[in-house]
């Protein structure tokens, strides 16, 4: 019979990459804690109406790439391709909507695409939304938590690729003057950009065909189609960003690849990363509580892939050796024993402790001791377990001293 293997675009996470996970969660946790945000976690199905109204029919995540299916009440559900749409949910459900709500997440998002370095179909993101606020402040502060979190992590070299996508109406003018231009070269363009020609023109912006990137490179700019006030949003932004010393470069063919966005729209990209070199993707989405059922509440967020990050970290450095403190050492049944119940209360004074449960003989067992790389190792046979003692052998020096089990509170590494 043969074995079970994982589902292709899905990986295990074992020891010891499981290190630079655990590293990116705990930064996350200081940086955003520190910023007043706070972590929902949502559901990782949710209606697929939630999706199709809130990214869009028209984009690529909901025509090509989501894992939907019914269930056995005949509901169509989807697992979850990004975390805004979840979070907003949320928001409307629970009544959150009042103030000002900086929100953050972390979790597994699932999309049907071609699995390769980095990229995965059960992938797992870093997102934050703050709700209730069109300050330029609230985008300029999101930006620079981004880059605070990746420059703690020890990515360098990064900068912001800023542009506005413009208010609604905007968008309305844009799009018409993008579909006057592409329309004569209906039939140079690859076929997803002939497709979203009349449903999503700008998209065709971030096609990733050479020819039709050709044809792009001379299309209408939509910094020429803001209005006065999204213009002067715009600008407070890049102002703010400067005033941070955030390195930005204005990139007018940048779009985000979702309908719910507008004003503000920016990659934060690494050099470290070669021609992959996005590392985090957001923007402002002022209409989406509106599309999923809430009341008009402007919002902003990003979001971060975290398996690149992996990558990266490991080619940066390599994980340390965990630290194990004490390796409990017995042999025979009353040591044994014995030596359950101090491995437990060891491990409540703070300390580190692999107790030993093969019953080998004693040099086996402090092989082993030396392999794990303890600091000491705890002894307990038969003979220290009726005195209730316990042998401590310091492996490096190898010295040795015994004590009674009453002893253990003031137990130290001294």
């Amino acid at each position: 019979m043969t074995s079970i293997q994982a589902s292709r675009g899905t990986k295990d996470i074992l020891s010891p990459e499981v290190y630079y996970w655990q590293k990116l969660e705990a930064i996350a946790r200081q940086v955003l804690h520190q910023a007043s945000y706070v972590e929902v976690r949502t559901p990782i199905f949710e209606a697929t109406e939630l999706y199709t109204r809130g990214i869009g029919e028209a984009t690529d995540i909901v025509g090509k790439e989501m894992y939907s299916f019914l269930d056995r009440g005949d509901r169509s559900l989807t697992l979850r391709p990004e975390g805004t749409a979840g979070v907003v949910r949320a928001a409307i459900e629970h009544s959150l909507l009042q103030g000002v709500q900086r929100l953050w997440y972390l979790g597994a998002m699932f999309r049907y695409e071609r699995p390769q370095a980095g990229r995965q179909r059960q992938f797992h993101q870093l997102g934050v939304e703050v709700l209730g606020s069109d300050d330029p402040r609230i985008d300029a502060e999101v930006i620079s938590l981004a880059i605070n979190f990746l420059e703690q992590v020890g990515i360098s070299g990064l900068v912001v690729q800023l542009n506005s996508v413009g208010s609604g109406s905007d968008r309305q003018v844009y799009r018409q003057a993008l579909v006057d231009y592409f329309t004569p070269f209906a039939a140079d363009l690859d076929p997803d950009s002939r497709d979203r020609l009349e449903r999503n023109p700008l998209r065709i912006l971030d096609s990733k065909d050479p020819h039709t990137q050709a044809i792009a490179a001379h299309a209408p700019q939509i910094l020429n189609y803001l209005s006065q006030e999204s213009r002067q949003h715009f600008e407070q932004v890049q102002q703010l960003l400067s005033d941070l010393n955030i390195p930005f470069a204005l990139n007018p063919r940048l779009v985000r690849g979702l309908d719910y966005y507008t004003r503000t729209a920016f990659e934060i990209q690494s050099s470290l990363l070669g021609s992959q070199s996005a590392v985090c993707g957001g923007g402002r989405y002022d209409r989406l509580v509106t599309e999923l059922g809430g009341n008009h509440t402007p919002a902003v967020g990003w979001a971060i892939g975290l398996e690149r990050l992996v990558i990266l970290l490991a080619q940066l450095a390599a994980p340390p050796l965990p630290r194990l403190d004490f390796y409990l050492v017995s042999r025979g049944a009353l040591a044994e024993r014995q030596a359950l119940k101090i491995a437990a209360q060891v491990r409540q004074l703070g300390f580190r402790v692999e107790l030993d449960v093969s019953g080998a003989k004693f040099d086996k067992q402090l092989k082993r001791a030396d392999a794990k790389g303890a600091i000491a190792a705890l002894i307990v046979g038969d003979a220290e377990a009726e005195l209730h003692q316990i042998q401590i052998k310091w492996l490096k020096s190898g010295e040795q001293q015994t004590i009674a089990q009453t002893e253990l509170d003031s137990l130290t590494l001294d």
